[in-house]
């Protein structure tokens, strides 16, 4: 399985295919994260800006292979184990992503609450921001590998799903990504630090689940 995360990651690198969803993050970070903004606001608008992206590099990592190289790889290793090593690179990338993101807004970011008159302890907020990060990379993914092969084939009605599904889960009250950027923007108008640990279950779950479902559709499906 490692040799085959680094095929399908060193796949994602030469492409330059992720240069697309990097860089919308990049500007999406740009545009809402300012210098010396509260802390907690700017973690939970970094988090949110993750998801779609998530969603788009997991899609890619899905669809990257040459059909050719896909079936030599399937008969070596098997067709769930490769589909899960796809979907895992992208998962990957996802959070390395979100980390960075994450420490840029930690160094930048004032910690204080949204009225600048409680201090946000920078290691907590820090902690509470990756959680929901990995929370709306999990969430993101999941919705990358449910919008493509095997599950839907036709590229017009794959980014429409992807692109609907990831507004909906941002948007949706009781969604794992919703309660936890929710959750750092409504701490920061008190200064407290709500750690998003019940969403990120409830997201990781929901990834695994999704995952073992498509790598059996692929297996089904050839």
């Amino acid at each position: 399985m490692t040799a085959l995360l680094r095929y399908h990651t060193a796949l994602l690198l030469r492409s330059q295919r992720w240069l697309a969803p990097v860089l919308l993050h990049a500007a999406f970070l740009t545009i809402g994260v300012q210098w010396a903004q509260p802390v907690l606001d700017s973690l939970g608008y970094a988090a949110a800006g993750l998801l779609p992206v998530s969603a788009w590099l997991v899609h890619l990592c899905a669809d990257l292979e040459p059909p050719a190289a896909r079936t030599v790889v399937a008969g070596a290793v098997g067709t769930p184990r490769a589909h899960l090593a796809s979907l895992l690179a992208g998962f990957g990338c996802a959070g390395v992503l979100g980390a960075i993101a994450t420490a840029a807004v930690l160094l930048i970011s004032d910690p204080a609450s949204t009225d600048r008159t409680v201090p946000v302890p920078l290691p907590q907020a820090g902690t509470a921001g990756l959680l929901a990060a990995a929370c709306c990379a999990l969430l993101g993914g999941a919705i990358g590998a449910l919008c493509t092969r095997p599950v839907l084939h036709h590229r017009g009605w794959s980014v429409a799903a992807t692109v609907f599904a990831a507004t909906l889960c941002l948007v949706t009250t009781g969604s794992p990504a919703n309660s936890a950027v929710t959750g750092l923007v409504t701490g920061s108008r008190t200064g407290t630090v709500h750690l998003p640990v019940l969403p990120l279950v409830v997201a990781a779950v929901l990834a695994a689940a999704v995952t073992a479902l498509v790598c059996r559709l692929a297996a089904a499906r050839g």
